[in-house]
């Protein structure tokens, strides 16, 4: 099936493209100092996956970085928007009529848009808090958005799955239910946390605990496209 092949080709380059792009930042703030105007905005000695260390927009905001972020969210922004209209027509030849599948794809392309929104004001400084709150929104509502699409595709092509088998490797479908539901529930246990006042909880420096939750949950985010990849068969 055309829009199978179609899908899985994409899958891997939604996660492919927003994880190098967002670890060459990284690398570049940290490693090659001498490419940063601005003196300040180098950042040393940090691996935010462990240590919490910096955010992914504080390593992606200053020039030169935003010259690879930015083009490389709006290209993932474009693939996802793509990845969800095939994904429709999947679940349309399976079963036309599926209850889930006007929700996959109003919250799929929703994410989407709000990726391109938090790209376009990444960077802009406008000392206001409605204009902080506005940004601290568009960045929820990316990631709201896109576990709930992903949440709702699972369960759908779980139920359908008898007539998916000759697709697609049933392993990395349950791995995909595993990921999203551990997203789900991380969600749930961080939100609160990260929204306490203070700077410490239970010893940990909360600034250091959003940041490493950050990079760590963009990873599991993406890694379900890669499991997407996998999980269609070749023919």
């Amino acid at each position: 099936m055309d829009k199978i092949i179609k899908a899985k080709s994409i899958s891997i380059w939604i996660f492919l493209v927003p994880f190098v792009a967002v670890n060459t930042c990284l690398i570049l703030i940290t490693q090659f100092h001498e490419l940063f105007p601005n003196k300040e905005d180098i950042i040393h000695n940090t691996i935010p996956y462990f240590d919490g260390g910096a955010s992914i927009s504080r390593t992606a905001r200053p020039y030169p970085s935003w010259l690879i972020f930015k083009p490389a969210m709006f290209f993932t922004s474009f693939l996802l928007i793509r990845y969800w209209l095939y994904n429709k027509s999947i679940i349309e030849f399976f079963n036309n009529s599926h209850k889930h599948k006007t929700k996959i794809i109003f919250f799929g392309i929703a994410s989407a848009i709000a990726l391109t929104l938090h790209s376009i004001f990444l960077g802009i400084k406008i000392d206001h808090d409605l204009y902080k709150l506005f940004r601290r929104l568009i960045m929820l509502s990316f990631i709201i958005f896109e576990i709930v699409a992903q949440a709702y595709l699972v369960i759908t092509f779980y139920s359908i799955k008898e007539r998916l088998s000759q697709y697609i490797n049933p392993l990395f479908l349950y791995l995909k239910i595993f990921l999203v539901s551990i997203l789900i529930i991380v969600a749930l246990i961080s939100i609160p946390i990260i929204s306490l006042p203070g700077d410490y909880f239970l010893g940990f420096h909360l600034k250091f605990f959003k940041h490493g939750l950050e990079w760590n949950y963009f990873l599991g985010v993406i890694l379900f496209y890669f499991l997407t990849f996998l999980m269609w068969k070749k023919n």
